[in-house]
C-alpha cells in the first residue's frame, strides 16, 4: 500500500471560538479495527471531547466514533476512552501544565498521515465572552477590509 499523505476526517473549530491555543502536539490514537474503518469512512466526531493524563499516560475523553456498519460483534463502544501515543517528556509538560490553573487540552484535528490515524491537540486557555467579542470583532473588519479591497481592484 502506498503512503498517501494527510487526509483531514474531523476538524473542531469549535475549540478556537472558545479557547486561546498555546502550543499544539501531534499524538497517535490506539484504535480498533473496526473503529480504523469507520475512521476512513469520515465518521468521527470531537466536539465535545477533551485530553487528561494519567498515570504518566494521556487519554481521549468523549471522541465520537461511529460503529462501522459491517463490523458486527466486532464493533467497540462509540464513546469509549482511547489512548494517545505520545512522547513521555511531552507527556511530563502536559500533565504540568494541566495542574495550573486555567490549562486544559482540547483535540484540535483527526487525521491520517501516512496511514496512520493521528489527533492534533492543543494545550488551551479558556477565553472569557469579552474575548469572544473581540475575536468575532476582529475577524469582521478583516472581512470588511478584503472586500474593499477587492471592491477597489475591479
Amino acid at each position: 500500500m502506498a503512503k498517501e499523505g494527510m487526509k483531514l476526517i474531523a476538524n473542531n473549530k469549535k475549540a478556537y471560538h472558545d479557547y486561546f491555543i498555546d502550543e499544539t502536539y501531534e499524538a497517535g490514537i490506539v484504535l480498533a479495527g473496526t473503529e480504523v474503518k469507520s475512521l476512513r469512512l469520515g465518521k468521527c466526531s470531537i466536539k465535545e471531547a477533551y485530553v487528561q493524563a494519567d498515570h504518566g499516560e494521556m487519554f481521549i475523553y468523549g471522541m465520537n466514533i461511529s460503529p462501522y456498519e459491517k463490523g458486527n460483534i466486532f464493533n467497540k463502544d462509540p464513546l469509549r476512552v482511547r489512548k494517545l501515543l505520545m512522547h513521555k517528556h511531552e507527556i511530563r509538560v502536559l500533565a504540568g501544565k494541566l495542574s495550573e490553573k486555567g490549562f486544559t487540552v482540547v483535540p484540535l484535528e483527526v487525521y491520517f498521515k501516512d496511514g496512520r490515524a493521528k489527533v492534533k491537540i492543543g494545550l488551551a486557555r479558556g477565553k472569557k465572552l469579552y474575548d469572544k467579542r473581540e475575536t468575532i470583532a476582529k475577524k469582521d473588519q478583516k472581512r470588511e477590509l478584503e472586500r474593499e479591497f477587492k471592491v477597489k481592484n475591479l
